[in-house]
């Protein structure tokens, strides 16, 4: 079984080495972006070309699961056959994987330690509690048997730090940063979505770590944007502006979920048209920001929802603004592909998103009088579903 590597890897010499890295938590030395392997896991060789190109790339971070089926597996060996090769990034990897919260300690042991066996290595730099989203996970992570597995992982020196994912509420996520029990988080934070981003900006300031979950694919599928998107942020990328947007907020680090090489080139690009002493935003890109949100207003018109939640709480526990925010990026930024997928997740992922679409509106008017810019809800509800509603596609795993 390897060791891991030195505690405290130096940047490498490759051209993303020129960018700042950030603390993650204990973590002093993290890459902005790091690989995210839940895309990867058609075989072990698809797991080895994406490792290769990460190394390239500048990346010393991975993050993984147990849930994301055979990736640690076949990560596990792709980085032994690249450790004998001398593949690795100056200082080796930082490695962080993620356990669901539930079992009992001895099961969840011995998820561990499958764990450390899939991936070949004596030590975690990073564990993660899988999706704290409901009170229940939180509490089996504080109090319950998670708080004894967890204080037995670092005891024994097995898991360096300790961290939660979440898909969960503000308050939920406020609760769990509150604790003093989490040295980093992750979370969904995107420019198409920045409801989260005050929850990450004060846990920064307490010095939790923060990673930003699938800011390309959740972040609106940009890796592949419509025209209308195309346009609108010209000259750049879609997809360079939500990175650099992040960035630029002081997020740690950024996962980029890579199936195959190629979809790690925009973390080079990037690397080549910054220097460690500029700003992540140029005042370019403020700009193409500024036009890009102006572009959707114009569009949405006074049907846009301002995302201010004070229509909630609904009766029929719709969820009003997740699902306008959802409208907003059909009618305002040509999103129709990424917004469709999203609402028909609804009710068929659990826990992990929302579980009531706007067919339960009710029509009540409960929620009138609160909207701040008195849009008419109920009918922007039932305009959301007939835009939005379809067969729904295939799930990836969880995050």
């Amino acid at each position: 079984m390897r060791a891991n590597r030195p505690p405290r890897p130096q940047p490498p010499a490759t051209l993303v080495a020129e960018l700042p890295w950030r603390r993650f938590g204990s973590l002093p030395a993290v890459s902005p972006f790091s690989l995210g392997t839940m895309r990867a896991i058609d075989s072990a060789a698809q797991m080895e070309s994406v490792l290769r190109a990460a190394v390239a790339a500048g990346l010393n971070h991975i993050e993984t699961a147990a849930a994301y089926g055979p990736a640690e597996t076949f990560l596990g060996q792709g980085l032994t056959r690249l450790e004998r090769e001398g593949v690795v990034p100056a200082g080796g990897w930082l490695i962080t994987s993620k356990l669901l919260p539930g079992p009992d300690l001895p099961t969840a042991q011995d998820q561990l330690r499958a764990m450390l066996r899939r991936l070949g290595v004596a030590r975690l730099d990073g564990l993660a509690v899988h999706g704290i989203n409901r009170s229940e996970h939180l509490d089996w992570a504080l109090d319950g048997p998670g708080a004894a597995f967890l204080a037995w992982a670092t005891g024994e020196g097995l898991v360096g730090q300790i961290g939660f994912s979440s898909h969960g509420c503000t308050s939920l996520i406020e609760r769990a940063l509150a604790s003093g029990r989490f040295a980093f988080c992750s979370l969904h934070l995107h420019w198409f979505d920045q409801e989260r981003l005050p929850l990450a900006r004060a846990a920064l300031a307490q010095g939790i770590g923060v990673m930003a979950i699938s800011p390309a694919d959740k972040g609106g599928r940009l890796f592949d944007p419509p025209a209308a998107l195309l346009a609108d942020c010209a000259p750049f990328h879609p997809l360079e502006l939500a990175y650099r947007f992040l960035l630029d907020q002081g997020i740690s680090t950024l996962t980029l979920g890579a199936s195959q090489p190629s979809d790690l080139a925009m973390a080079n690009a990037i690397a080549a048209a910054t220097s460690p002493r500029q700003p992540w935003l140029s005042p370019a890109q403020h700009q193409a920001l500024a036009r890009l949100e102006a572009a959707g207003r114009g569009r949405l018109g006074d049907e846009r929802c301002g995302q201010c939640r004070a229509c909630l709480p609904c009766p029929n526990d719709v969820p009003i603004p997740a699902l306008l925010r959802l409208r907003n990026l059909a009618v305002g930024h040509g999103l129709q592909g990424f917004a469709q997928e999203r609402y028909n997740l609804i009710n068929r992922a659990g826990h992990w998103w929302e579980t009531v679409d706007a067919e339960a509106c009710a029509a009540c008017g409960a929620c009138l009088p609160r909207c701040p810019h008195q849009l008419p809800i109920p009918q922007l509800l039932a305009d959301t579903h007939r835009r939005l509603v379809a067969r729904p596609g295939r799930r990836l795993w969880d995050d």
